[in-house]
């Protein structure tokens, strides 16, 4: 099994998690290397990534990857539960993403356009948007040790990259003490260490300069 990824890439880090929380064993091609980046573009010409091969099936996107993974390689911890238990489970992986990660990753790209091409309007709403869903998720969360509950799971993974960035980007406020312990516990966990302790070599590609702490 081979993962094209980047350490420092937020959907790359998601689907290591999950890799890592269960020891699943697989070939780490780092598309730092231009030979690997090669192997990407014949794979999938829109080159983005993480891209997981196996056994001749070539799988993208990072939700769809972790479930293939709960299907093919089922380890000791389920990381997305059946039935009515995965129903929310889904629902705050779909909300990371989508909620947090988006509009993280908007602000990100913007800085790297060239003079005359900035939308600040665009970055405004993504700003806005992270504005509403941090009180949203801090309520959410309260009484909860990982996202859906007592259990880390597929949530946990796409929360981890999203608030990590997402928190350098547009700092979580004090006043939001659950949501920010959340992180702290997330940061915490041995598979988001690893990850993040293997991007701190790459921490000088961040755009908006990364912040000395984490």
């Amino acid at each position: 099994m081979k993962l094209y990824a980047h350490p420092f890439s937020s959907y790359s880090q998601k689907v290591l998690i999950a890799l890592y929380q269960n020891e699943i064993s697989f070939d780490y091609l780092n598309l730092e290397a231009a030979a690997v980046k090669a192997e990407l573009a014949s794979l999938w010409p829109l080159k983005r990534f993480p891209v997981l091969v196996e056994q001749g099936r070539v799988l993208f996107e990072s939700s769809t990857i972790i479930e293939y993974l709960q299907c093919a390689h089922p380890g000791p911890r389920c990381l997305v539960p059946a039935g009515e238990a995965g129903i929310e489970v889904h629902m705050l992986d779909r909300l990371f993403d989508n909620y947090v990660m988006t509009p993280m990753q908007k602000v990100v790209h913007d800085r790297m356009r060239p003079a005359g091409a900035h939308d600040s309007y665009g970055v405004a709403q993504a700003r806005e948007l992270l504005d509403k869903i941090y009180p949203w998720l801090d309520q959410r969360l309260a009484g909860r040790t990982w996202g859906a509950g007592e259990a880390f799971t597929l949530a946990d993974c796409a929360a981890a990259p999203a608030l990590f960035y997402a928190d350098w980007v547009h700092e979580i406020p004090s006043a939001l003490t659950g949501l920010r312990a959340y992180r702290a516990r997330l940061l915490a966990h041995p598979a988001v260490v690893r990850v993040v302790d293997e991007a701190r070599p790459y921490r000088h590609y961040f755009p908006l300069g990364a912040p000395a702490r984490d």
